[in-house]
């Protein structure tokens, strides 16, 4: 049977609404006013941007979103498309003091869609102007992910000229083609990329690196190179009747909400995905809200080694996903050239290796099969096109964690091919990194990377190393320019 849309468009729309709506403005200061502001607050510790959240939440709490939303895009450009898919149960929220008082903690990434939102909607540019003298230095950035543009905001204020090459139609990379839809519109991601741009940021889309300009030519019209760099397609399986069409790319089936109706997303009525991280949760979890009529999640190991979040596999049994653990895919099943189902083995766990049970082997009926094993690391890739670059056993550019230089030293990394993979908050803050990595190679100017605010620092010695306190209201004027 082929695959086919299997809901109409109204009933699409409505399963597609974002999970986490936007606050109302009473809601956001009601919510703004229970934040203690604290000294050492550790949400900014661990937010990977350092964006001062308690000077942004006063702010709000203030009646200045405004306010609030320069100072969130000033320590991340791509602040409100984190505020929407950052794990902040994880990051920031996780981090809150209130948890200590098990009370619930501040909603922080709702606030900052608030703040962000609000200057978004009424045309506000919180951003200062580049510099008026530019500095006469110029850098490609190869990619235009969180990672790239990151870097080229940064590199921009800092007065650099910035050229982004990205190989695809459109820019955003994981934000505008990877995630959930219910999570993030790529409107989103495209209105944050006209944002960099309005720094006076270059944008080349459709240009390949080693296809459309070569590595000389970057070399000869640049003075220093950021590579910004995704991961590559879902790993293979590499199983009998993997070739078959209803066989996708997890990230493939995501991404064609992201280039077309909904309503023109082919899904199968039986879906497995196999693999239990975080793509594969948005796939079984769009799957479901596609109108499938049972999606399901096939992992080899248990519920405990899934390397999701809890709060994401809380949201995909919400939508109505089944999860197979200790489960392994042995072949596809075809009839009639077309997937009717998953040939599986049950898996025990020994001396931390997988095994399969023999004799255990079943069939589930399907007729969609989604690869979430793992995105491929682009080692062959960038080795070559960059063959000097030492790359290291994970598959990953080494590089100076602080500053994201490599060991040639005008080429600069940050995202997934430095780190391996990991969110998007991540990418943007090696990329703000690496970006005052490549100001001090080119200008020999004594600047430290990005931080954490100075004010916390400050604090510390006064209140005490790791005590929380609230700020006191004279302590505040300095954090509350407009």
């Amino acid at each position: 049977m082929s695959l086919s849309p299997l809901l109409p468009a109204d009933a699409l729309a409505a399963n597609f609404a974002e999970i986490k709506p936007p606050l109302r403005p009473q809601e956001a200061l009601v919510e703004a006013s229970r934040c203690l502001y604290c000294f050492d607050a550790p949400c900014i510790m661990a937010c990977p941007t350092g964006i001062d959240v308690p000077t942004f939440i006063r702010k709000i709490a203030q009646g200045n979103p405004a306010g609030a939303a320069r100072t969130i895009l000033t320590a991340n450009i791509l602040g409100a498309s984190c505020a929407r898919v950052c794990p902040t149960e994880v990051l920031c929220e996780g981090a809150c003091v209130l948890e200590d008082r098990d009370e619930q903690p501040i909603q922080i990434g709702r606030l900052q869609r608030y703040a962000t939102d609000h200057v978004a909607a009424h045309g506000i540019n919180v951003l200062p102007a580049a510099p008026p003298v530019r500095s006469g230095f110029k850098v490609a950035v190869v990619g235009g992910g969180p990672a790239g543009l990151g870097c080229a905001a940064e590199l921009a204020q800092l007065g650099h000229a910035v050229t982004i090459l990205e190989q695809r139609a459109q820019p955003g990379g994981l934000n505008t083609y990877g995630i959930a839809f219910y999570k993030l519109k790529p409107q989103v991601s495209l209105a944050e990329v006209r944002l960099v741009q309005s720094l006076g940021v270059e944008l080349r889309t459709g240009v390949r690196v080693g296809r459309d300009v070569t590595v000389a030519q970057l070399e000869q019209d640049f003075d220093a190179i950021f590579l910004g760099v995704g991961l590559g397609a879902s790993a293979r399986l590499r199983i009998p009747g993997e070739e078959l069409p209803e066989v996708l790319d997890a990230l493939d089936f995501i991404a064609q909400l992201h280039t077309g109706p909904l309503e023109q997303v082919r899904v199968g009525r039986r879906v497995a995905v196999v693999g239990c991280g975080n793509t594969a949760i948005d796939a079984v979890a769009q799957a479901r809200r596609l109108g499938a009529e049972r999606a399901f999640i096939v992992y080899r190991r248990t519920e405990g080694d899934m390397p999701a979040y809890d709060f994401e596999y809380e949201h995909a049994k919400h939508d109505g996903a089944q999860f197979l653990f200790n489960a392994a895919p042995v072949a596809v099943v075809a009839e009639q050239g077309r997937v009717a189902g998953l040939r599986l083995v049950r898996t025990r766990v020994v001396d931390g290796r997988v095994e399969p049970v023999p004799g255990s082997e079943w069939v589930e009926p399907c007729d969609q099969v989604l690869r979430a094993v793992g995105q491929e690391k682009q080692v062959a890739l960038l080795r070559g096109l960059f063959p000097d670059l030492v790359i290291d056993d994970r598959g990953v550019i080494a590089h100076d964690p602080l500053t994201g230089q490599t060991n040639v030293p005008h080429i600069f990394v940050g995202g997934d091919c430095g780190n391996g993979g990991r969110e998007v908050v991540n990418a943007v803050g090696e990329g703000k990194k690496a970006a005052h990595g490549i100001h001090v190679f080119l200008t020999q100017d004594a600047i430290s990377p990005p931080l954490q605010p100075s004010r916390l620092g400050a604090k510390r010695g006064a209140a005490g190393a790791g005590l929380l306190a609230p700020i006191r209201a004279h302590e505040l004027e300095a954090a509350l320019e407009p």
